[in-house]
């Protein structure tokens, strides 16, 4: 993920005392607390890939439930994605509309090396801590804690958005474990390629000259990519591995594909310059070969974060309230579905540290997900999001404002 600070003016025309929001949302947490360090040990230990989160799902929906959340199972078709919904007795039509995203999948061999279960707490405790602080005296409020399966590699908001889980959401919010601390993260968008070549089979050996070469076609293609990266614009990213290729040694291959993922910071030029030219290389190796291809999308598209300069701001100022200090990071180059969110509403998705320099997606920052270090994460990002909720809810300029820059 690129990863930027706002500007000091980001958030000018609201000023909420975040550092009371801070303190409230943690007093309220403290309950909470030791039940969200076992939810992230419990998903820890149980992890499962991009929509068989069967386990994570019932854990999360029950402690919701448990709460007085209204939960609703199976949100778009999908077994293992939820809504849950509170509201204040005061709260009407008008009332802001705020949802906070709870990702709970592993990763292939790997479990939980992107820290979701932390993601899941963290968001459980925001969700519990706002509620508890409402409750207790606060403003009209709808909140909306969705739990969002398959981020790795699927795209599962994607569905969830287009089922409508975003109609009447005013702003949207999650926080992410990283390897230093950042309220306005941003992300590459993402186009991701399955590509299928086919020939035709022949002995090797005896009449390799009656065969079509399947396994010529995608290493040209792959050539002809490699080729193509030198006019590609700096923030472009194309990553392909070889899914299969070939039979056998002694069969001309009939049959050979590769998995592309394709990237760019700006959405637009990355769907209607980079993939049209990525996909050419494709259908030119097919034409020099003699074989046929197949060029399939079978999974959304993942789009750029937008984070939101008002929500940024507020987000900022409690990362140096919990007593962090907020980073303007290099390019990481990720994509999340989350992306996808902040093109519909004003969003944030903040990344707190869980193990300084330490990325995700690899066994070491599965290994901290499942440790002590998690446990502060959880608390400092459960903290942050229900201070930036509470600072939205009671303040109708938080939520003027956001809308407005969204607008820009």
């Amino acid at each position: 993920m690129t990863t930027t600070t706002p500007a000091p003016d980001a958030a000018a025309a609201v000023a909420p005392d975040v550092d009371a929001l801070v303190a409230e949302a943690r007093a309220a947490l403290a309950a909470h607390l030791p039940t969200l360090v076992d939810v992230a040990a419990d998903l820890h230990a149980h992890p499962e890939i991009r929509f068989t989160e069967v386990h994570a799902a019932a854990r999360l929906t029950a402690e919701l439930e448990a709460a007085g959340f209204a939960v609703e199972r199976g949100f778009a078709g999908l077994e293992t994605a939820f809504v849950g919904r509170w509201s204040t007795p005061e709260a009407g039509e008008e009332a802001p509309t705020i949802a906070i995203f709870l990702e709970y999948d592993a990763l292939e061999g790997i479990g939980h090396a992107c820290g979701h279960n932390i993601i899941a707490a963290a968001g459980l405790g925001a969700a519990l801590a706002t509620k508890d602080a409402l409750a207790a005296g606060g403003a009209p409020a709808h909140l909306v804690a969705i739990g969002s399966p398959g981020e790795e590699g699927a795209a599962g908001k994607v569905p969830m958005i287009e089922g409508g889980v975003l109609d009447g959401i005013d702003l949207a919010m999650m926080i992410h474990p990283a390897g230093e601390d950042v309220a306005a993260s941003s992300s590459l968008s993402r186009v991701a390629l399955d590509v299928d070549f086919t020939g035709r089979a022949s002995h090797a050996a005896a009449h390799p000259e009656r065969g079509i070469n399947a396994l010529d076609a995608s290493t040209l293609a792959l050539t002809a990519i490699g080729l193509l990266r030198q006019q590609l614009a700096d923030d472009v990213r194309v990553h392909a591995i070889v899914t299969d290729g070939g039979q056998a040694p002694n069969i001309i291959p009939e049959r050979t594909a590769l998995r592309v993922f394709v990237r760019a910071e700006d959405r637009d030029a990355l769907l209607e310059t980079v993939v049209p030219r990525v996909r050419a290389c494709f259908e030119g190796a097919a034409i020099a070969t003699g074989c046929q291809v197949a060029i399939a999308e079978n999974t959304p598209p993942y789009f750029s974060l937008r984070p939101n300069p008002t929500l940024a701001g507020i987000a900022e100022r409690a990362l140096v309230a919990l007593g962090r200090t907020p980073a303007v990071a290099p390019q990481m180059g990720g994509s999340t579905d989350m992306g996808n969110v902040s093109h519909v509403v004003p969003s944030i998705h903040p990344m707190l540290t869980l193990v300084p320099d330490c990325s995700p997606h690899t066994r070491e920052f599965a290994e901290a997900a499942g440790g002590p270090a998690a446990e502060p994460v959880i608390a400092d990002g459960a903290a942050l999001l229900a201070a930036t909720a509470l600072a939205a809810f009671r303040d109708p300029a938080v939520v003027a404002e956001a809308k407005a820059a969204f607008g820009r």
